[in-house]
């Protein structure tokens, strides 16, 4: 397989978008979140040739402001969805081990047993997460990388009857990675287009636009991926997708005392469903 730079910069912007129009892809993609990158590498890795536009920057919507949690598929979990669950876990476990390990950490998630937690909720508390553990165990994933859960709750004492501490994946940079993939795939070949927008998406292709310059282009493409995550119905009207929507409160960790691990408080009246207070850096959080 012939070497390519993982550069991606202004020069190799220009080169590529001359070229873009003179030949037919094997794959477009459009998007350039995670989910796009991640489709551009797979396809540029097999040896087919790769075009993929981006119409801001890299990880420029959703997989900039994610959780920045790689989790192990607790959630799939609490819907009876074991087959995502043992899917996510052995992802994590690629992440933190083999494909980026030095952005991804260990972070521990407490579960205070406090007077507000039900029994049933401290119950169903411990099983998913020593549920949690097994898909851990399951994919491999050492405990050096992911420590198994324990009872050592690290709160005020005052109402406190223990404590489950668990421990998941956390993201330092998502956009970084988003960043490091594309990389990886521009260095297999894969044409990584930011600041072109697809306006009009055909079988055999896409036009699209410069978004710099206004200029005009017509790329074939023998398969075309929608990657777009929430704007797939603008460009297909096919598709009808329900945006959801995730509220994060950035706080200063020092206010809440430097906390070492995510605090997992579980909602009033609900079994499983969780509100997470985390810690992305050493010195800010979120909620």
């Amino acid at each position: 397989m012939t070497s390519h730079s993982p550069d991606l910069n202004v020069a190799r912007r220009a080169a590529e978008l001359r070229r873009t129009g003179d030949e037919t892809v094997d794959v477009l993609v459009i998007g350039g979140g995670i989910t796009g990158v991640g489709v551009a590498l797979d396809a540029a890795a097999r040896g087919l040739s790769v075009t993929l536009l981006e119409a801001e920057d890299l990880a420029f919507g959703t997989s900039r402001f994610s959780s920045k949690l790689v989790h192990g598929g607790l959630r799939y979990l609490a819907t009876g969805d074991v087959a995502t669950a043992k899917e996510s876990a052995v992802e994590r476990h690629l992440l933190m081990t083999r494909i980026a390990p030095h952005l991804i950490r260990p972070l521990g998630q407490l579960l205070p047993f406090t007077t507000g937690v039900t029994a049933r909720q401290r119950a169903a508390g411990t099983v998913g997460m020593a549920m949690g553990d097994l898909l851990r165990i399951r994919a491999r994933t050492p405990s050096r990388f992911l420590p198994p859960p324990r009872l050592v709750p690290s709160l005020s004492r005052a109402g406190l009857r223990g404590g489950m501490l668990s421990y998941d994946g956390q993201l330092v940079d998502d956009a970084r990675l988003v960043v490091t993939v594309a990389r990886t795939a521009a260095s297999h070949g894969a044409r990584i287009l930011s600041r072109v927008r697809a306006l009009e998406l055909r079988r055999d292709g896409a036009i699209a636009q410069d978004v710099l310059t206004d200029e005009r282009l017509d790329i074939r493409a023998r398969a075309v991926v929608n990657a777009t995550g929430v704007w797939a119905g603008s460009l297909d009207e096919s598709i009808t997708v329900r945006p959801s929507r995730g509220t994060h409160i950035v706080l200063d960790a020092a206010d809440l005392g430097d906390p070492s691990a995510a605090l997992t408080i579980p909602h009033e009246g609900s079994i499983l469903s969780l509100i997470h207070i985390s810690e992305p850096t050493r010195r800010r959080g979120i909620s």
